[in-house]
């Protein structure tokens, strides 16, 4: 069982000083031992991501070391994908993120898919300034259940409740998140939106949750 401990632990210190070899093997090192591949992701490489994302939001760390951090998750997750069964961790679902029209404000989005990316989901990352229309085509074309738009400017929070609008309308099962610097939970809440974010250490389990839920 020592062992064991000490295996979760090189596995979320891999992650934490966002160094891919390490991670290799550190995962070789566990599937080896005998662990099993959501032990791996929940109780090593996870706990570093959640690590990783508190640094960056005290500002100990950057952006650049999040997106490292997030590489290292996918080189070990790349080793365990041939052990994981349908129902594992590493293959979570889809999520298509972008900063809402009229927004060019990307850093706050890119921590948050580096974040969701590291812990085993499929992101699908179209950018700034994205219409209502394309992240529901996006969402269509993929196959996914959660759609995340990032508004860094007050005059653009209202197309966070324009896309909420569309789903609605279309009557399409996707669930909404948003986040960004003038967005608010009470915001969310009042244009019908199903979850916020305030940062990227808190996005991996808001969407646990709500695909879970």
């Amino acid at each position: 069982m020592e062992n064991n401990e000490k295996i979760l632990e090189d596995l979320k210190v891999s992650i934490e000083t966002w160094n891919p070899r390490m991670a290799e093997s550190a995962t070789r090192a566990a599937i080896e031992a005998g662990l099993s591949p959501r032990d791996i992701v929940d109780k090593g490489l996870g706990r570093g991501m959640e690590v990783v994302g508190r640094q960056f939001d005290e500002a100990k760390i950057f952006l650049p070391h999040v997106v490292a951090a997030s590489k290292s998750m996918e080189a070990a997750l790349k080793i365990l994908a041939p052990f994981m069964g349908k129902g594992d961790t590493a293959t979570k679902g889809t999520v298509v993120m972008g900063t809402v029209e009229g927004d060019i404000h990307e850093i706050g989005k890119n921590v948050c898919t580096a974040m969701l990316r590291g812990a085993g989901y499929k992101v699908i990352d179209l950018g700034p300034d994205v219409s209502p229309d394309a992240f529901v085509k996006a969402a269509l074309e993929n196959d996914a259940k959660i759609v995340g738009g990032s508004a860094l400017m007050t005059t653009t929070l209202m197309v966070q409740k324009d896309l909420v609008n569309l789903i609605k309308e279309e009557k399409l099962d996707i669930k909404t998140i948003f986040g960004g610097a003038p967005c608010s939970k009470s915001w969310v809440d009042s244009i019908g939106g199903d979850g916020y974010s305030a940062s990227g250490a808190e996005i991996v389990s808001l969407v646990d949750s709500l695909l879970m839920g």
